[in-house]
């Protein structure tokens, strides 16, 4: 992340000389995750708010998926756990609406993982309109109710909401993690201190630096 890095490097000089030989068990700002110049305003109360932002053709959110779900799982009523689908280009957004209607129609849960696994391992491609309502018929959710759902102006607010986030939190790259408004994590972000290899290292890197953000925000809260 180019631009938050921009940001933070007066704050790192002034006041982490030592952030390079931190690691993810001691995660430091502006190495294993960075915080926001803004805070941005969440609506989950005494919860810690964690957002995923993610892309259903992203082969790293898709690996990403069940670690993060086991995490979330963990976590239990510390947190409030929520997804926003980014954009890219006209191909992205027919998924990005797919995801949006399954919110909308209350269907993530029973369906987000078909998703992935419809572009990743069937390799759909789901770049036009069609494709995804054929797709959502063939996976057992009634057509029209769908494409009402999908065309509703509910599911263009939604999305618009989701542009104007990436915007606010200056994502520029996915699958990154917000937690509580203010601060970010990403796989890649989490090893920076210490260099891991791998992807599934990272993943896990990231898992323990979130860790060490949830409980910060909450004693924050209290």
């Amino acid at each position: 992340m180019k631009s938050i890095r921009k940001l933070m490097c007066a704050l790192a000089l002034c006041g982490f000389a030592g952030a390079a030989a931190a690691t993810p068990a001691d995660p430091k700002n502006g190495v294993e995750y960075l915080t926001l110049p803004q805070y941005q305003n969440t609506d989950s109360g005494k919860k810690v708010e964690v957002t995923e932002f993610f892309a259903y053709y992203c082969p790293h959110c898709n690996v990403l998926e069940p670690k993060l779900a086991a995490w979330v799982k963990k976590q239990g009523a510390d947190i409030a756990f929520k997804r926003v689908h980014v954009p890219r280009d006209p191909n992205v957004l027919p998924q990005q609406r797919l995801f949006y209607t399954l919110e909308a129609l209350g269907l993530v849960e029973q369906y987000h993982d078909k998703v992935f696994a419809a572009m990743h391992t069937e390799r759909l491609r789901l770049n036009r309109d069609e494709l995804v309502f054929d797709w959502a018929e063939k996976a057992g959710i009634e057509r029209t109710r769908f494409i009402d759902t999908y065309r509703s102006f509910g599911v263009q607010a939604k999305v618009n909401r989701a542009n104007a986030m990436m915007g606010a939190y200056h994502i520029d790259q996915w699958p990154m993690i917000a937690v509580d408004g203010r601060f970010l994590t990403s796989p890649v972000q989490a090893s920076e201190g210490s260099q891991i290899p791998g992807e599934a290292e990272q993943q896990q890197a990231m898992l323990t630096v979130l860790d060490h953000l949830v409980a910060k925000a909450k004693a924050e809260k209290k």
